[in-house]
């Protein structure tokens, strides 16, 4: 008796879109979007932790790739931002008290580059003003009324000593080596060697006693003199420390007028005013200064201490700051310390400090993505700690390793008020949520970007606007009725739900560019259907080179495919490959042997370690539907192996488990499979079928194989009943199923599947607890009393050879 098999009408393989009732012609017609499509659950919880102000709230922004979700961080970001105040400047100065530690300030926004300009002037007008005071007629007459005192008090005491000298009989004379006494005569002329010689004795005594007193006399005269010296180089210094003074005061009391409510700068403006007196050699160009030594220098490095180092400018911002950086490294993020070498060596000050993104975006927002984030060291810890501590340290990355290789700054920490938005997929967060305990004590608020959304007129006319936006934003041609249907088409077919359109609109939008180019190339004045099909078709022979050596395998018979006749325990199975995006299917050879034994199911592809945990589970859930079908009264007995025939890589899904129970179901049965049905689905144990994954693209790559093999009316696909929604099949299968040339089968259950693979009834248990004779399940259950017997008979003939 044959089953006659239900089967899918070619109307139920793909969705349909009625355009009738649209209004417009073409999307040129139609006004940009002005909402999301549907994203709200993302867009409210998004809102939710940029408005929240409690710390913690920061935002991970999970969903796939093409989703949208920059694209709309940044739209919902330029919104709120501009509604906010605008942060402060920040900006570094010298620490005159310790210049390892730079001072940070902050100013109201728009007055940091005020600031900065206003102290460049003030050093500009100085290095003119300070000189210009010493060359001053006033200067020089109060400079030489100082000098001219200290040189009457030294003439005073020369005369002084010259006078008692003289009154000794001696004279003071100026040598290069300094001054000596000589005796003289009553004429006053020196005495010759050979005048003293002739002299008394006692003379000659006296006159050496008296000329060491005189030369003590000298020395203590001297001794004075050098004491007037200093004092005058004192009274020299320190009027010119006055003249410094002076000039500095007036030009730094009109900053100090400018910015009194500004504690900080004052207290700076002060300390500055200090250490250009301190240092008023460098404004005569001196090449060293009273209070400390340096390398030889330029002029320009010699006024660097009085810069100002501006490392946030929010002059030329709208509302709180967004910061997107595409290129989260250390110093990126977190600012760096540069140096340069001078003489040799590498030298840094405060000036080269520079701001990183954490910093500029400091009042307002930074979007990173968390990818990249953990691609460089060192960063993902810096910044949980930044969030955590609620302040920016500017740290050489060296000091994340333990060790310095040179002296370096630490500058003053800024105090940090941000919101962090990291993009990234949903497993990232999931990891991050499970085993960093900080990661939930920061980032607080998930935004989950949804991938489908229900299909109806309202979602469909949103479509068409970012249709229209996209178009006049790239000056694309735009969409008539029949290339937007061709559209929704593609998007329904990316959802696998005829009910349901695509919202990976990054995806969407790349066909729609490349359908342009195909509207471009064919001269339409509008992107029609055929031009997005050509697009698609050229999409897909761009990276279907292993799909079509496959086909020519299979052409060639290198790959055995039976696609006719029927065969014990040998079945079609469907997989799905992914090429980079491209993903097509193939048909497998899956073949299963049944013996005597009690080993079970085997998965040879286990055996040989070519097996995934999910394939795994799939085949031990074999041996569960056999007992619970076939082993209720008596217990199996049984050896089975099942393998996918010419695999030689890895092998992982389940969605390969219904149809190797078929040819398990075979193989005992002794029932031949028909090979020109393929089959995919997964099976649970008490046998119902359940719903698989890539359908479309399993179905047409067995369609591709049969037209290579030569396509009949016999050939056809079996899928799980709760599949048949998802299909979206190209319309050359579509046609063939129209023409009756192909044909798919939905089943839900094991038995139905059986019965359209070998055209015999499965049959159910009477009363009598037992299957019908010549039914599927009756010739399992005969094959499994058959294998147990001779089982029995082997063990008890074993024992009767043991006892002899």
């Amino acid at each position: 008796m044959q089953v006659k098999p239900n089967e899918l009408s070619y109307k139920q393989l793909r969705k349909e879109f009625d355009l009738s009732k649209i209004e417009w012609e073409t999307t040129e017609e139609l006004l940009k979007p002005d909402e999301v499509i549907g994203q709200d659950r993302a867009i409210r919880a998004i809102e939710f932790g940029l408005n929240i102000q409690s710390p913690g709230y920061n935002i991970y922004v999970a969903g796939m790739s093409d989703t949208g979700r920059t694209s709309i961080v940044k739209n919902i970001l330029r919104k709120v931002a501009g509604e906010k105040k605008l942060p402060s400047d920040w900006c570094y100065v010298n620490n005159f008290e310790m210049p390892d530690q730079p001072l940070a300030i902050s100013l109201p926004p728009k007055r940091g580059k005020i600031f900065k300009k206003d102290m460049d002037e003030l050093i500009h007008i100085l290095k003119k003003e300070i000189p210009k005071a010493f060359r001053s007629d006033d200067y020089k007459e109060r400079r030489e009324v100082l000098l001219k005192e200290s040189e009457n008090e030294k003439k005073t005491i020369l005369s002084q000593i010259e006078q008692k000298s003289k009154e000794k009989g001696f004279k003071i004379i100026r040598t290069p080596f300094g001054f000596t006494t000589v005796p003289v005569k009553e004429n006053g002329s020196p005495l010759k060697e050979k005048e003293y010689q002739s002299l008394a004795q006692e003379e000659k005594e006296r006159i050496e006693n008296d000329m060491v007193i005189i030369q003590k006399e000298i020395a203590q005269v001297f001794e004075k003199i050098n004491e007037l010296d200093k004092k005058s180089r004192d009274t020299l210094n320190s009027f010119n420390r006055e003249v410094v003074k002076f000039v500095v005061e007036r030009y730094i009391k009109v900053l100090e007028q400018k910015y009194t409510e500004h504690s900080l700068i004052l207290k700076y403006l002060g300390l500055v005013a200090k250490d250009m007196v301190e240092n008023m050699e460098d404004f005569l160009k001196e090449e060293t200064s009273t209070s400390q030594v340096r390398l030889p220098i330029t002029e320009e490095n010699l006024f660097t201490r009085y810069a100002v180092n501006l490392i946030v400018d929010n002059s030329q911002t709208k509302g709180a700051p967004v910061v997107i950086e595409s290129n989260p490294t250390y110093g990126n993020i977190f600012g760096r310390i540069e140096r340069k070498v001078q003489f040799g060596v590498f030298m840094t000050d405060f000036t080269k400090i520079k701001s990183g993104a954490l910093q500029r975006a400091n009042g307002g927002y930074l979007v990173l993505n968390v990818e990249r984030v953990f691609m460089y060291p060192f960063v993902w810890d810096t910044l949980k700690r930044a969030l955590q501590e609620q302040q920016i340290k500017i740290e050489d990355i060296s000091e994340q390793y333990g060790f310095v290789s040179t002296s370096t700054l630490k500058p003053e920490p800024l105090p940090l008020d941000v919101k962090v938005i990291m993009i990234g997929r949903n497993f990232i967060f999931n990891l991050l949520h499970y085993y960093d305990e900080d990661f939930k004590k920061i980032f607080k608020v998930r935004a989950d970007f949804d991938w489908e959304i229900k299909s109806d007129n309202n979602t469909v006319f949103q479509c068409a606007k970012f249709l229209c936006k996209l178009c006049n934003e790239e000056k694309l041609k735009h969409f008539d009725k029949s290339g937007f249907l061709a559209i929704l088409e593609y998007s329904t077919r990316l959802t696998e739900n005829q009910g349901k359109l695509s919202l990976l609109f990054g995806r969407i939008a790349d066909v729609a560019r490349e359908a342009n180019y195909q509207a471009q190339k064919n001269n339409s004045r509008y992107i029609t259907k055929k031009d997005v099909e050509e697009a698609l078709e050229e999409k897909e022979y761009r990276s279907n080179i292993i799909k079509n050596k496959i086909e020519d395998m299979i052409a060639e018979d290198t790959l055995y495919i039976d696609t006719e006749g029927a065969k014990n325990g040998q079945i079609n199975g469907l997989s799905v490959y992914a090429y980079g995006e491209y993903i097509f299917g193939r048909p497998s050879r899956i073949t299963a042997q049944t013996f005597m034994g009690n080993k079970g199911v085997i998965n040879i592809e286990r055996e040989a370690k070519l097996s995934g945990k999910t394939h795994d589970k799939g085949v031990l859930i074999l041996s569960g539907y056999l007992g619970g079908k076939y082993g209720v009264k008596t217990p199996l007995s049984i050896s089975a192996t099942l393998t996918f025939e010419q695999s030689y890589s890895f092998v992982e899904g389940d969605s390969a488990s219904t149809a190797e129970l078929f040819a398990i179901l075979s193989s005992l049965s002794e029932l031949p499979i028909k090979q020109a049905i393929a089959v995919t689905g997964s099976v649970n144990q008490r046998g119902e079928i359940q719903p698989i994954g890539g359908v479309n693209e399993k179905i047409e790559g067995f369609f591709d194989t049969c037209k290579i093999k030569g396509l009949t009316a016999e050939h056809g696909v079996i899928i799980p009943k709760s599949n048949a929604n998802n299909l979206m099949l190209k319309k050359e299968v579509v046609e063939a199923v129209k023409e009756g040339k192909f044909h798919i089968y939905p089943i839900s259950s094991v038995d139905e599947g059986m019965e359209i693979l070998t055209d015999v009834p499965a049959g159910e248990r009477g009363a009598d607890s037992l299957f019908p004779e010549g039914t599927i399940n009756r010739k399992v259950e005969d094959k499994l009393f058959f294998l147990l017997r001779e089982q029995e008979k082997l063990r008890k003939l074993a024992e009767k050879e043991a006892e002899k």
